[in-house]
């Protein structure tokens, strides 16, 4: 999403640092304890808004139930975040259910600010949908999809006069698989046409993948395609490790992926990636950008809010010289 040149959060490469991305020296940005009532904020989604910032945010409370609040900033970094969860009133629906919300994702499509989480329907995980056009008001819509699904990521804009929506398709728990697909919708409520996007990589070409995917952040509109942070998790001895990459998929049909990473864009490696209620996690949620700059929002290790800055031109050359295309 773009923001205005003087708005955007950024901190330069540091000298002589190799990597096409690179972390936020003040990491966490965000940290666990920042309202009263939480015991963990991460894996949160921020957009422009008026003078500032606007997100929505998961906040896990201190009984760890999980639930989304919205916060404002002046600057992209410091951050107000409300005391109680967002109440939804009803919008395209006459039901409202939810036994708990997190994962959110926030993007501007139109006249609105969309929300996408992991909604709990009866207890089980599916893709809640809501809208805002203020971060006061907030509507729920129906949900989109039966449970089981997560990681609901909407395009920023309509493709062939339809929203689309990147999510993946899971069970109830944590789930040891995961492929992202492509889903259409004339309306945000009545869902279809779903496309297989990409699967896992094979072990022995691009392991850090090879278990599961999801879609991260709004993909970004650029002229080689859509540049879509993912996230990638292999299964190791100590549980679950999630990483950072990116594909480009073909503008037109987003469900055909043009190339894509074999090696990470970022892995965890500093001690809040490391340590913390899930160790070994960074997960994208929110990418900004203001010309060829972008920062990306992750969540760290279950727990704080990190950000990670890069240039698009970079990332995209990155991309299309370090691809593995499956053969699916």
């Amino acid at each position: 999403m773009k923001v205005d040149t003087n708005k955007l959060p950024w901190v330069e490469r540091p000298e002589g640092y190799p990597e096409v991305m690179w972390r936020d020296p003040k990491n966490p940005i965000i940290d666990r304890y920042s309202i009263p009532c939480s015991n963990s904020i991460f894996n949160s989604a921020v957009v422009p808004f008026e003078d500032g910032f606007a997100g929505v945010f998961r906040c896990d409370n201190r009984a760890v139930q999980m639930n989304i609040f919205a916060g404002f900033s002046k600057d992209g970094i410091n951050w107000e975040i409300e005391h109680e969860p967002i109440v939804f009133e009803a919008g395209n629906t006459d039901m409202i259910e939810s036994t708990y919300k997190y994962d959110p994702r926030v993007v501007w499509i139109e006249d609105r600010y969309w929300i996408t989480w992991c909604n709990g329907y009866k207890g089980q995980p599916t893709i809640g949908i809501g809208y805002t056009f203020d971060f006061k008001k907030f509507y729920q819509c129906e949900n989109a999809f039966l449970p089981f699904n997560r990681n609901g990521v909407l395009l920023p804009e309509k493709i062939n006069g339809m929203y689309a929506m990147l999510s993946r398709p899971s069970d109830s728990g944590h789930t040891p698989f995961g492929d992202i697909y492509l889903s259409y919708s004339p309306d945000m409520k009545f869902w279809g046409n779903h496309r297989l996007v990409m699967r896992p990589t094979p072990f022995d070409i691009s392991a850090w993948q090879c278990l599961k995917i999801g879609a991260g952040p709004a993909p970004i509109r650029t002229s080689e395609g859509w540049l879509l942070f993912y996230h990638g998790v292999i299964g190791t001895c100590n549980g679950y490790r999630y990483s950072m990459g990116a594909a480009l998929l073909d503008l037109e049909d987003p469900s055909k992926v043009l190339y894509r990473t074999q090696s990470y864009l970022l892995a965890p490696a500093e001690i809040y990636e490391l340590t913390g209620d899930v160790p070994g996690v960074v997960f994208p949620c929110t990418a900004l950008t203001d010309g060829d700059r972008v920062i990306v929002y992750y969540g760290a290790a279950d727990t704080h809010v990190c950000a990670a800055y890069g240039y698009i031109d970079e990332i995209v050359e990155f991309v299309k010289h370090n691809s593995y295309l499956s053969k699916d």
